[in-house]
Parts: structure tokens; sequence; C-alpha cells
């Protein structure tokens, strides 16, 4: 690496430096920058011993100044390679988890049937809970909500469907669900069943739940994985989200996707 050093022999070192040896992650405007300024100066001026002087200060701070540019858009670039490893590497590691492969059978809250394949073309963020929930299912829904809404701000991004299944269908009906929704978003789309149906969507996903002790009101609580999923348009699972991940993380995760994607359909 060139270390640049004060002084006139110094200068007069580095002006004699062909373009050609420059590090190449300058990149092609630095260098060509950097020669025409070269070219520009010439030995104009000479020392006391007829030597030259090299390039003036203003030259000079402008070559210091475009070499630390070129160095670090070069640093930029590799940063944003590493990130696009890392995004497909996490990537491919969720799919091979086999979450979310296989179908389900449920009824959404204007009571029409709904499956897996009624979601594909779409980005889905899609959450389990129950509608008596104290506080997490709400806190979740509306970060969820606010993700849904923070990308709706962007024409050049698809809609995001949202979507929420109960995990507590011995309350929450249809009626229920749509009771509950509509004070989230007017997508947010709300998915119930049988008892056996709802557990076949929660294993695919590989939600946990139980249902606790009932109270002499017979209120209970349901205690459940707590993750927002993301789908792509295929309909394959593609990342999750937990509590510690605010809106705008989920937001930026969700871009990056989008601009990542390839469909795997025929």
């Amino acid at each position: 690496m060139l270390r640049l050093a004060p002084g006139a022999k110094a200068w007069q070192r580095l002006y004699l430096l062909k373009p050609s040896v420059l590090p190449r992650a300058l990149g092609g405007q630095a260098l060509h920058l950097w020669s025409r300024l070269l070219s520009e100066q010439g030995p104009a001026e000479t020392g006391g011993q007829g030597q030259p002087r090299g390039p003036g200060l203003p030259t000079r701070l402008l070559i210091t100044a475009l070499l630390g540019a070129g160095l670090g858009g070069a640093w930029l670039a590799m940063r944003a390679e590493k990130e696009q490893w890392r995004q497909q590497r996490r990537t491919e590691a969720l799919r091979q988890a086999a979450v979310g492969q296989g179908d389900f059978s449920l009824l959404d809250h204007h009571g029409r049937a709904r499956g897996k394949a009624d979601f594909q073309g779409q980005w889905v963020l899609m959450y389990f809970g129950f509608t008596h929930c104290p506080d997490i299912c709400p806190d979740e829904l509306e970060k969820l909500v606010q993700v849904v809404q923070q990308l709706d701000t962007e024409p050049s991004l698809p809609p995001v469907q949202p979507v929420f299944i109960t995990v507590d269908p011995e309350r929450d009906d249809v009626t229920a669900m749509a009771r509950y929704v509509r004070d989230f978003h007017p997508r947010l789309l709300g998915l119930t069943g049988s008892p056996e149906q709802v557990a076949q969507a929660s294993r695919s996903y590989r939600v946990y739940y139980q249902v606790g002790p009932k109270d002499e009101d017979q209120d209970y609580i349901v205690d459940h994985s707590i993750a927002i999923y993301l789908l792509n348009p295929d309909g394959l699972f593609t990342d999750y989200y937990g509590r510690s991940s605010s809106a705008e993380q989920i937001s930026d995760s969700v871009r990056q996707h989008m601009a990542a994607f390839h469909s795997v359909l025929p």
C-alpha cells in the first residue's frame, strides 16, 4: 500500500509514479482524476537543487481526498457484498428448516375457506396468537401493521398481505376474529378453524402453543411461540422476526428479500 509522507521528496516520488501502479481499489474514476491531476501539474517548479517540488498543497489535498474516497468506496462495496452473502446463507438455512412446507385449510374472518394457494403471488407477514391475549399479541400485531404501512408508502414495492392465525379455536370463531382484526388494519386477514385444522397449520410452521388452566371465570391464557413469519410469493417461508426486532428492522429485511427474490416455481 502506498504510504503518503510529507516533504518534497515524498511528493516527488509520488509524482513520478504511473497511474497503473496504484491500487485497483481506487476505481476507474479516481485513477482517471489522479492521472489528469499529475499530467496537468508537470515539474513546473524547482527547488534550490534544481529538483522538482511536486504538486502544490491544494493538489496534494485533493489527491489525498481522492485516495480516501476510492478506498472508502471499495470498502463499502465489499461490505455490501458480504451482507448479500450473509443474507443468502441465512435464507438457505431457513429453507432447509422445512418451515411452512405443508398446506393448511382454515376459514378467514369472512367465513371463506382459505389455503396456502390463496396467498401465492403475494408477500405475506403472518403471526400466530389469540384474541384474548392481554399484551404480547396486540403489540406484535401492531408492529406487523407498522411494517405493512411503512412498505405501503413505497410505490415501487408490492403490497404485503398481513395474516393473523389463532391458536385458540375454542374462543376465536369467525365472528370473534372479524371483531378483532378490524381494530388493526383493513387488509389484516384473520384465520381460524377447528382444533385439528389449527393444530395442522401450527405444526406446519413449527408454532408451539399450550392452553393454560382455566380460572373460576373459565378464562385462560394460551402460551405460544412469538414470531412474525415472512412468506415470499412462491408461498415459501423466507424469514422470521422475534419480539426484539423493531418495525424498522423488519421493513429493511423485507425490502432486502424483495430485491433478491427470484421465483423457483415453473
